[in-house]
């Protein structure tokens, strides 16, 4: 799944990784992580590790624009399909992502139709949407590709965060916008917004995560979650989840930390160990 100079610049990446096997074929769901270091040679080498896909998250990691510019070249060059997750649900914020080469924007805290609306709007050039023109830059090829203004909106896509049960109960509504590619879940803040923050293996906590797989199934719609172990990821793409991501780069190295340290110290490792992510 290279992402090479020379790929047709129309192409989505993560939208071809959900249609493409995964890596491994035991696990058959397209397999991501978060990417939260900021840390070039950790992005890229996570694809060359054998991700599907990698998120960039501008939400909770304290990434600006240069930096995510720098991650969106590292993860191409190891293979994966790149996600930038935004800060919020914001047109201008979508706009310089776009600008700088992302095709795939995650819009976290999306309550209802019209908010989905928005974030599709924002990620297309009319008559389709309102992303402001541009045509030089990097998702433009620097210019040389000439058929940007007319094609661009073929390559972009749009993810949408689901975190509450508001918007969990309005999930159909959400997904039927058009230009929405696929929903997300996303367990912590859903956790908190039922009074159990945190707590993924709460029954109430997993009774809803299972219910919104099984909606979105219904319906033909795309989803996915993040997990903080391999366990609980398999139980996700149980549930019917169709693409997952495990733990972060920050998660995963500060798990494997713990355990290095308690096995030199003859000690038990931390069960908390890296976080839920």
């Amino acid at each position: 799944m290279a992402t090479g100079i020379n790929h047709d610049p129309t192409r989505n990446t993560f939208r071809d990784a959900l249609k493409q096997p995964a890596n491994s074929t035991m696990r058959a769901k397209p397999l991501g992580t978060w990417l939260m270091s900021g840390a070039p040679a950790t992005a890229e080498a996570l694809g060359h590790a054998g991700f599907d896909w990698l998120l960039v998250d501008m939400e909770h990691a304290p990434l600006e624009f240069t930096d995510v510019q720098h991650l969106l070249r590292a993860v191409e060059c190891g293979g994966a399909a790149a996600i930038v997750r935004l800060a919020r649900n914001d047109a201008t914020l979508a706009k310089r992502a776009l600008d700088m080469g992302a095709s795939t924007l995650m819009f976290p805290y999306v309550q209802d139709p019209e908010e989905a609306r928005a974030a599709v709007a924002s990620i297309k050039f009319p008559p389709l949407g309102t992303r402001g023109f541009a045509a030089m830059h990097r998702a433009s090829r620097y210019g040389t590709w000439s058929e940007f203004g007319k094609r661009a909106n073929e390559a972009t896509a749009c993810i949408v965060q689901l975190e509450t049960p508001e918007a969990v109960a309005q999930l159909e509504a959400i997904a039927a916008v058009p230009g929405v590619d696929a929903l997300f879940v996303g367990p912590g803040d859903l956790s908190a917004a039922m009074g159990k923050i945190g707590n993924l293996a709460d029954p109430e906590v997993r009774a809803v995560l299972a219910d919104c797989a099984r909606r979105a199934n219904a319906i033909g719609m795309p989803i996915g979650i993040v997990g903080p172990t391999p366990a609980m990821v398999r139980e996700f793409i149980d549930m019917g989840y169709d693409y997952v991501a495990i733990a972060s780069d920050m998660g995963m190295v500060m798990r494997q930390a713990n355990a290095f340290i308690a096995e030199l110290d003859q000690v038990q490792a931390s069960a908390n160990a890296g976080g839920p992510y």
